[in-house]
This record gives structure tokens, C-alpha cells and sequence, in this order.
């Protein structure tokens, strides 16, 4: 390995993790928390290599000396391998079945050869030591040592506590410079019709990322019969509203059928990389969660508990004003907008110029900026009343609230107008202004604006390590290389990505038969995204830690949720339009109940769609069927009879026992 060093003892090890602490950390802090890394899982510790990065790189003199206190972490092969059976990793099994990874059984993996070097990816080695960081917890220390006002709990994680206090700075993973240069070469730097690189982006980056980039290459190729079909509507058939009741049937059963070839997609995905049959249920508690110590009925292990008393406290007396107070907002400014949209069509129509009709888009423009800027603090402020909470539920809480408030302050001002003022003519101008506008602002904020600001900070350090050439040109000495990554934006997660495609959704689907040109936009606006992620992932952003994702998660539901409300707008619109107005003159009960009842039958059909269409490929619920049988099998083998009896016996007597408690 290019990153390969040498240790005290004589030993070598790759650097996979950097632990950066603040430069004036006392030295019995840093002493303490290197032994509890180094020492072994019997006493508490991670049972991890660390060592102290070389202060001064070439090039760097003694007046421009960087911190300290940056630490490279890594692991021997046996102690990896072991952390992944800890973990549950899924690899695949000589029968190409993918099985739960064990030491014992470790040779009867497909691609376990040797020693285990290349069984696992780094992605997945730096996952594990994540892992094991994040679950070093104090014990019996009051306090960090050298930092009296710095207190340690029992079961308080010692790496988020150093965090939360100013001490840790930053923990992330190095990248592997060749194996990068490899995958931004088949990724991004070769404009190319072709699909992505799937399996490569997740074995540097994980399971989570791969499933997003899958997601937007699935999305983006799904939405292409929607424009095929569209283009020809926007060309030719503006006015004529009934004629895109065919438009909207099929625009509302094709996201339904896009989102159940999804979860199949998903799911085939996912059980190639072994992340399908992983159990969530057992994961460590989120590091920043707190509380007294307790056992985990299911595991066993010491976890720390948190009453749930003042979980729902937190959420109502703190998180749900929060949202109203920032909804509250949301309708303000949206009556500030409709007043400048007002006063402007005033101004056209006085006296109609060239300059007054671009007018006219001024303030559907100012809107969309000022909804992209009251999304992003939004985002802030949830994120600081998370670490200000420093509770999981707060956490989940947030992000549960995030693309709810998201969507009210992006589709308000669209059904308001739809559906209070029921102007079709500024319907469609303001969703083609807040779709554009919205496309131009989320690639400018997330690939150009942090590349220019990666690049003003990449030629501070080149100048410092007196490099002249491009940092691609030429290999950086492994100081200077995590002294460049350190300095690096961090990435967020995929979050805020799906956020922008959920949005991006629903300006599709949404409103589809008064703008059908909306989903040429988007899959032109996916097509740019793709390449923008890519090279923001691998020349903006630090290196990510892998996530071990099995599915999109909530976001499937967001976006069938999304589908939903599709129906009930698209058959609200075109019932309200004059042209099916006429086929209804006698009485307008007559067209309310004619447009429930299409309503009802098209949400009829989209819910026997997703009944009839399976989430998992048939050949995949065979296996995994098969994997649990020949797992119950084993357990039988092992069991005796007579302790079998006793087992359930005992079993019996918890499960009366936890009834009575209940």
C-alpha cells in the first residue's frame, strides 16, 4: 500500500482513520485516550494500531509548523476481521450465497484467500474502525485527564464527548489516492452514455452512497418517457386541458411503477453487497446518545438508556414549536411574494414593455432564492438544536421534520395558486421560475461554490509544502496528504441529495398536466447531478465513512407519500379547468363527484399495483428463505435435547414475566 508505515514496535500498518485533537490537547489527554485506544477489548479498549503523524512534511519550516496532534489509526488484518464479524458484515460464501461473515468459517468465503488482505475493502475496514472508536465509553474516569472541567459519565462516548468539548477536532477516513484516481477516471472524467460504476463506487465509499447514485442513475432514466411524451403536449396541445388527463393517468401510473421497480432494484442491489439481510435491530446506539447505563434485553450488552418520559418532552415543548414558528415564516414570505407578484402584473399591465414583461419573473425568482435560503437554515438550526440536545431523538426528530417543512415551503405558494386563486397562466410561470431557478442555485451551491473555496485552500497548502505542479500530477508524502484532507469540506451525508430529488419529484409529478415540460428540466438537471456528486465527492469532500445501507429508507416512503398527493392534484386540476368545466354545464356536483371518483379509481389501480408487483425478487426471497433454514437447522444440531427443553422453559418464563411487566 502507497500509505503503508512503519511503527515503534517494528511493525507496519495502513493508516485508514485520522484522529486530529486541538494543538494545545494536554499531553496526559492525549496519553490517556492512545492507551484507550491501544488497549485490548478485554479492558475496555479498541484494540486498535495508532500513531502520531510526523510534525513537519517537506518542504513545511519550523515557522510554518502545522498541529500536532494529528493521529493515524489503523488495525491489524486479525483484529478487522474479527471487527467484522462483530459487526455482522455479509460477504459472499463459497456457494455464492451472501452469509454472515465468521473467523471460523472464514476460508469458505468466496474471496478470502491468503491471509484475508484483500477479503475486505477499505471502505469496510474504515467502517470498522469507526465503529470501534465511536463505542469507546468511559468507565470509571470522572474526568479527562488534564481537563478537570472536561467530565466523563459512565457509558458517555469518550470520542463524541471530546467533540462536544472542543478537545477532538475531527475523526475521518484517508483516501486511497490510486484507487481514486481509478474510479473518477470510469466515473466522471469521461463524458459517456453509460451507467454508472456502481459496484466500484461501493467498495470506496459504501453501501450508502452507491444506493443514492443508484437511485439518481434509476431516477433519472425513469423520468425519460415522461419527457419523451411531455415535449410534444408543451408543443402543441397548451390550452387544451382535458386532453392531458391521458398525460397525467399515465405520468401518475408511472410513478408508481418506477417506485416498485425501485424496491426490486433495491433489493438486488443491496443483497450483492450484503447489506440486505443485515439486522438494524442490533446496532450500537447512536454515539452521541447518553444515559444511565442498562442492559439490552436483546443483546445483553451495557447500553445507555434514556427515559422515554423526556424524549416526548423534547418533542413537544422544543421540536414542534420550532417547525410551527419556522412554518409561520414560510407563509409570511409567501404573502410578501404573491404582494410583489401583484404590484408587477399591475405595473405590465399599465403600460406593456419588453422590460416589464421580464419584470414579471423578478419576484417568482426572488421567491425561489429565498426559499433555498430558508431551507438552508432551516438545516442549521435543526442541526443545532441536535448536538445542542446531544440526544438520538432529537436527531430522528429533525430529520423527520426536514422534508416535511421542505416541501410546505417549496409547493405552498404552488397550491395556493392553484387552488385559492386557480390562475392556471401563473401557475405554470411560477413553477417553471422556482423549478429552473431552483436547479441553477442547488448546482451552484453544491459543486461550484465549495470547489472554488477546496481550491483557494489547496493553493495555501501547495505553497506551504512548495509544490508546484497539480496535487493529480504528483504523489503528496503521506504528512502532506492528511494535512490537505484535513482541510477539506466535510460531507454531510446523502441527506440534503435526496432532499433535492424528493423536491425535484414532486415538481414532476405534482403538477404535471398544467407543465408537462417539467420532467425534460429535471432529467437534464440529473444528468448534470451526477457528474457534480462524482467530482464533489472525490476532489471536494473529505472522504466519507461507509454506510451500510439496505435500502433508501425513509425516502421510499417520502416519495410514494409524494406519488399520492400526485393523484389528488393532478385530478383536482383538470377537474377544475373549463374544458372539462363544459362536459358538466347543469351542475357542479355532478364534476366533484366525477373527479373523486376518477381519483378513487386511479389510487385504486396504484395501490393493486403495489400489491401485485413483489418488494424482492423472487430468486432472492429463495435464498434468503433457504439461508434462515439452514441457520435453524445448525441451531438445532447445537442445542441438546434436554437443554433445548430447558431453553424453552426458560424462555417461557421471561416472555410471562415480561407480560406481567407490561
Amino acid at each position: 500500500n502507497q500509505n503503508e508505515i512503519y511503527v515503534s514496535d517494528g511493525s507496519r500498518f495502513d493508516p485508514l482513520v485520522v484522529v486530529e485533537l486541538t494543538s494545545d490537547t494536554k499531553e496526559e489527554a492525549i496519553s490517556w485516550l492512545l492507551s484507550r485506544i491501544r488497549d485490548t477489548q478485554q479492558n475496555g479498549g479498541a484494540e486498535l494500531q495508532v500513531e502520531q503523524l510526523e510534525q513537519l512534511g517537506p518542504g513545511v519550516s519550523a515557522q510554518e509548523k502545522e498541529n500536532p496532534n494529528l493521529f493515524l489509526v489503523g488495525a491489524t488484518r486479525q483484529r478487522l476481521l474479527s471487527g467484522a464479524e462483530d459487526l455482522g458484515l455479509f460477504k459472499e460464501f463459497h456457494d455464492g450465497s451472501m452469509r454472515g461473515f465468521t473467523c471460523a468459517n472464514k476460508h469458505n468465503f468466496k474471496d478470502f484467500q491468503g491471509d484475508g488482505d484483500s477479503f475486505l475493502s477499505m471502505a469496510e475496514c474504515q467502517y470498522i474502525i469507526k465503529h470501534e472508536l465511536d463505542t469507546l465509553r468511559a468507565r470509571d474516569e470522572t474526568h479527562v485527564p488534564g481537563h478537570q472541567q472536561v467530565k466523563l459519565y459512565p457509558g458517555k462516548s469518550i470520542i463524541r464527548r471530546l467533540l462536544s468539548k472542543g478537545i477532538l477536532i475531527q475523526v475521518f477516513p484517508l483516501h486511497q489516492k490510486e484507487e481514486l484516481k481509478r474510479l473518477s477516471f470510469s466515473w466522471y472524467q469521461k463524458v459517456k452514455l453509460s451507467f454508472q460504476p456502481l459496484d466500484d463506487i461501493r467498495h470506496y465509499y459504501g453501501e450508502g452512497q452507491a444506493l443514492y447514485f443508484g437511485f439518481l442513475e434509476y431516477f433519472t432514466f425513469a423520468l425519460v418517457p415522461m419527457a419523451l411524451i411531455g415535449v410534444p403536449y408543451y408543443l402543441f396541445d397548451w390550452e387544451d386541458y382535458d386532453k392531458y388527463v391521458l398525460l397525467a393517468a399515465f405520468n401518475l401510473v408511472w410513478c408508481t411503477v418506477i417506485l416498485e421497480l425501485w424496491k426490486r432494484c433495491s433489493a438486488s442491489l443491496a443483497y450483492r453487497w450484503g447489506t440486505l439481510s443485515r439486522k438494524k435491530a442490533f446496532e450500537e446506539p447512536r454515539p452521541g446518545f447518553h444515559g444511565v447505563l442498562g442492559f439490552n434485553p436483546v443483546t445483553g450488552r451495557e447500553e445507555p438508556l434514556y427515559p422515554n418520559t423526556k424524549r416526548q418532552l423534547r418533542v413537544y415543548l422544543v421540536s414542534l414549536p420550532f417547525v410551527l414558528l419556522c412554518l409561520y415564516l414560510s407563509l409570511y414570505i409567501m404573502m410578501i411574494y404573491f404582494l410583489m407578484e401583484g404590484w408587477v402584473l399591475s405595473v405590465h399591465d399599465e403600460e406593456p414593455t419588453f422590460w416589464t414583461g421580464i419584470l414579471c419573473f423578478i419576484p417568482s425568482v426572488i421567491y425561489a432564492v429565498v426559499i433555498e435560503v430558508m431551507n438552508l437554515i432551516y438545516r442549521y438550526a435543526a442541526e443545532f438544536l441536535t448536538e445542542w440536545g446531544e440526544y438520538a431523538a432529537s436527531s430522528c426528530q429533525h430529520r423527520l421534520f426536514s422534508p416535511q417543512f421542505n416541501f410546505f415551503n417549496c409547493f405552498a405558494s404552488l397550491f395556493y395558486i392553484a387552488f385559492v386563486m386557480h390562475d392556471m397562466v401563473m401557475l405554470r410561470q411560477s413553477l417553471a421560475t422556482l423549478l429552473i431557478t431552483s436547479q441553477i442555485l442547488n448546482q451552484f451551491m453544491e459543486a461550484f461554490l465549495p470547489f472554488w473555496l477546496q481550491r483557494r485552500r489547496n493553493k495555501k497548502m501547495i505553497r506551504k509544502v512548495q509544490i508546484r505542479k497539480t496535487l493529480e500530477d504528483k504523489e503528496l508524502p503521506l504528512a502532506d496528504q492528511v494535512r490537505l484532507e484535513a482541510d477539506m469540506s466535510t460531507y454531510l451525508g446523502t441527506f440534503d441529495d435526496y432532499l433535492e430529488l424528493f423536491l425535484l419529484f414532486g415538481y414532476v409529478s405534482l403538477f404535471s398536466c398544467v407543465y408537462p415540460l417539467a420532467a425534460v428540466l429535471v432529467v437534464l438537471n440529473n444528468i448534470t447531478e451526477v457528474y457534480s456528486d462524482a467530482f464533489k465527492m472525490c476532489r471536494v469532500f473529505k472522504r466519507p465513512f461507509s454506510d451500510p445501507a439496505a435500502n433508501i429508507g425513509v425516502w421510499q416512503l417520502a416519495f410514494e407519500a409524494m406519488s399520492v398527493i400526485a393523484v389528488v392534484t393532478n385530478c383536482s386540476l383538470i377537474g377544475m379547468s373549463p374544458q372539462v368545466k363544459a362536459y358538466f354545464p347543469e351542475s357542479d356536483m355532478q364534476l366533484i363527484l366525477w373527479t373523486v371518483a376518477v381519483e378513487h379509481g386511479l389510487l385504486a389501480f396504484k395501490f393493486i399495483l403495489t400489491f401485485l408487483i413483489p418488494d424482492v425478487p423472487k430468486h432472492i426471497q429463495i435464498n434468503l428463505s433457504r439461508l434462515e433454514f439452514e441457520s435453524l437447522e445448525a441451531l438445532k444440531k447445537k442445542v441438546k435435547p434436554g437443554r433445548f427443553n430447558q431453553s424453552r422453559s426458560t424462555l417461557t418464563v421471561n416472555r410471562a414475566n415480561s407480560s406481567s411487566n407490561e
